[in-house]
């Protein structure tokens, strides 16, 4: 009793100004670290030009912040403990837009990537305190609003990237994808000064650190997230890097469940997992975080290679998932605080599994109309899904863990993503080769049709150059490409269907999710 009246005389029914600014705050932090995952996508080709970078070089400006990002994500409890919230953000903050103002400078590719790892350790630190100071600044009576201001940024952030770097290179310049960040943390450091109280750094937190656990969690998750998304160009386990890193990332492994027994504060709580609900919460958000990140690789690559959509116009297409959040945004947070959210959760995976299905009848001939239906259903899908699962995993663990709830949160979501990722790239390598073969084999010099369709490209060709040779040739070219162009749309149509069952499984885990008790004063545990 005494401590549901402490909680209670502590977080009163309604929050004050400078709990919402520390919201704003929070939020704005999320937004950036979740916009700069993707807006450097649209503007890669400028970008490698620019630094003198191959293709392959160039994957590694968006590898380097997807690895320290997930690094630092479990380590902002840790780190926020040790020198404050307050003090923890506004350096994160500056940092930034140091490492950003880096990027936007370089000419180098060492530059560039040593920026944008410094973008994934200090933008990453933003997303879980993010959802802390949300859990711990508000009462649980609005912490629905709350959770769905922060729930729609973390979803809408990669959706706007492509746009808005597309945008800024086509209009201004590839810079600008990283000097926008300059006026936005200005902002971002000014609400919290404002929003959040002062705090003393904790330095004893350092001497009875985790050590093991963080130097576990630094090696392992960096070195498989590089794992996962270069596995594939370097042709997996042929490659002596990937092995190599494998390795280290196993020992990494090792080391974390090592702290789990040997650790009084294990940096990465896997204690929590033993709690069902919170459990089934990290592994339907690793699953659907897989999902969401191979969809939004998926969609652009084919309106680029099949319709020959450039990286804005394709961002215009994806941005359109996001419409139904902006739709319904002032009624979801009544309706979070009053649905019990396994029906709004195994809807919104019927919805996000309808979208995926309505996907595998796609032709070499579809354009970005025909997704409008499947985003407006998918962005309700994913509304529906990762609303009730970031408040899920805050009721599932006490004020005081949410902290550590919040890393594995984003982590999970994060590394999902990149697992995803990198089975989708292996399969859509292995399934087009597949798919390549088995139409070659099929249109043989024997194939009535085949014969017809060359010989009217042959006599096309012909009519324009008056050389049969060339004509022959450029006709076997053309009938080579548009095998190639039928395959990868097979390859498209059968990643959509693995996708959709992908997400059906994860229908019975949200049997297991828990809807908070809104109106009650929080207690000290659960």
């Amino acid at each position: 009793m005494a401590e549901a009246a402490a909680a209670s005389a502590h977080h009163p029914e309604r929050a004050s100004a400078a709990d919402w600014i520390a919201v704003a705050a929070g939020s704005l932090g999320a937004l950036m670290a979740t916009l700069d995952i993707s807006i450097t996508n649209s503007a890669l080709p400028q970008i490698q030009g620019e630094i003198g970078a191959t293709g392959t070089e160039g994957t590694w400006i968006s590898t380097g912040y997807l690895m320290s990002e997930i690094v630092i994500i479990p380590l902002a409890a840790w780190l926020t403990r040790v020198f404050g919230l307050r003090n923890f953000l506004l350096s994160a903050s500056i940092l930034f837009i140091l490492f950003s103002m880096m990027c936007g400078l370089s000419h180098t590719l060492t530059a560039m990537i040593i920026g944008r790892i410094g973008q994934g350790l200090t933008g990453g630190a933003m997303i879980p305190t993010g959802q802390t100071i949300i859990r711990s600044r508000l009462p649980m009576s609005q912490l629905p609003v709350g959770m769905t201001i922060f729930g729609l940024i973390v979803l809408l952030g990669p959706l706007l990237g492509p746009v808005l770097g597309g945008w800024l290179t086509e209009n201004i310049s590839w810079s600008w994808c990283f000097f926008i960040n300059l006026p936005v943390c200005l902002g971002l450091i000014a609400l919290l000064l404002i929003g959040l109280p002062s705090d003393r750094p904790h330095w004893d937190a350092v001497r009875q650190a985790d050590w093991v656990g963080i130097v576990g969690l630094s090696a392992g998750l960096s070195s498989l997230t590089v794992v996962l998304e270069e596995g594939q160009r370097e042709r997996w386990f042929e490659s002596n890097m990937i092995v190599w890193l494998s390795v280290l990332s196993f020992a990494g492994m090792v080391l974390i469940a090592i702290s789990q027994f040997t650790a009084k504060k294990p940096v990465m709580r896997l204690s929590l997992l033993r709690n069902p609900r919170y459990a089934s919460v990290i592994t339907i958000v690793t699953i659907v975080g897989g999902v969401f990140y191979s969809v939004i690789y998926l969609i652009p690559q084919f309106l680029g290679l099949i319709a020959g959509y450039n990286a804005e116009q394709s961002g215009w297409i994806m941005l359109m998932s996001g419409l139904p959040a902006f739709l319904v945004m002032p009624l979801l947070p009544r309706l979070l605080g009053r649905v019990d959210f396994r029906i709004l959760c195994i809807i919104g995976l019927l919805c996000f599994v309808v979208s995926c299905l309505l996907d595998i009848h796609l032709t070499a001939q579809s354009v970005g109309h025909d997704f409008v239906w499947s985003q407006l259903i998918r962005g309700s899908g994913q509304m529906l899904v990762f609303m009730p699962l970031n408040q899920a995993s805050m009721a599932a663990v006490s004020r005081e863990e949410a902290g550590d709830a919040a890393g594995v949160y984003n982590m999970a979501r994060n590394l999902g993503g990149s697992i995803g990722l990198a089975i989708i790239g292996t399969v859509i390598d292995r399934r087009n080769t597949f798919h390549v073969a088995a139409i070659r084999e099929s249109l043989t010099a024997n194939s009535l049709l085949g014969q017809e369709r060359i010989a009217a490209y042959a006599a096309n060709w012909f009519a324009r150059t008056g050389d049969m040779a060339y004509s022959k040739m450029r006709a076997l070219g053309q009938i080579a490409a548009q095998i190639q162009q039928q395959a990868m749309v097979i390859t498209f149509s059968e990643t959509f269907y693995v996708l959709a069952i992908a997400l059906a499984l994860c229908i019975p885990l949200a049997l297991l999710l828990k809807t908070p008790t809104y109106h009650a004063p929080a207690s000290g545990g659960h």
